[in-house]
């Protein structure tokens, strides 16, 4: 659901929506491929089988579906918020479809579960690493409490404030949150 803005157009089926939702892709792979090239060196991911218990691997199950919740949240940044997950492009429209109707912030949730799954399937659990993801957690939460979320309620005002009262940050929601102005129609 875009922000119901006055100045918004309504925009012709499909028109404008393949360039951004490309943009977005590419900034999305981006992303990914800078966190699969460098996370897995620093966490100390090793991909020896041998000696691990079979159990850890159930954990890829979590893993898969956290980096796809992700990479949709990408693709709805693009097709319906007309921008990238990346400041610099920012969606133009309130992305308020597909997860991020159970969480704000179902990117993050997404990356976490994946990286979770991957860290139990091939990681070691060293204090200095468990802290370094600590203190990455912290910083992303402190990213979206000062820059995020003021950045987004001053763009989308009202529309965003609601949204913030009935979708809460981290925690998913059991039903997707539909809004007043949705039922009415």
């Amino acid at each position: 659901m875009a922000s119901e803005n006055s100045e918004d157009p309504v925009p012709v089926a499909g028109e404008g929506r393949w360039p951004t939702t490309a943009a977005s892709l590419v900034v999305g792979a981006a992303f990914f491929a800078l966190w699969f090239w460098l996370l897995p060196q620093w966490l100390g991911f090793r991909v020896e089988t041998a000696g691990t218990a079979r159990w850890r691997w159930l954990a890829a199950v979590p893993s898969v579906l956290g980096f796809a919740v992700a990479l949709r949240c990408v693709w709805d940044f693009g097709w319906t918020g007309h921008g990238t997950p990346a400041p610099i492009a920012p969606p133009q429209r309130l992305v308020v479809v597909g997860f991020y109707r159970y969480v704000r912030n179902p990117m993050y949730v997404g990356f976490a579960a994946g990286w979770i799954g991957l860290w139990t399937v091939f990681g070691h659990a060293e204090p200095g690493l468990i802290a370094g993801v600590a203190a990455a957690a912290l910083g992303v939460h402190l990213f979206v409490v000062f820059y995020e979320e003021p950045t987004l309620r001053n763009k989308f005002g009202n529309d965003y404030a609601d949204y913030c009262r009935n979708v809460r940050r981290w925690w998913p929601r059991l039903r997707a949150w539909k809004r007043t102005s949705d039922l009415a129609s």
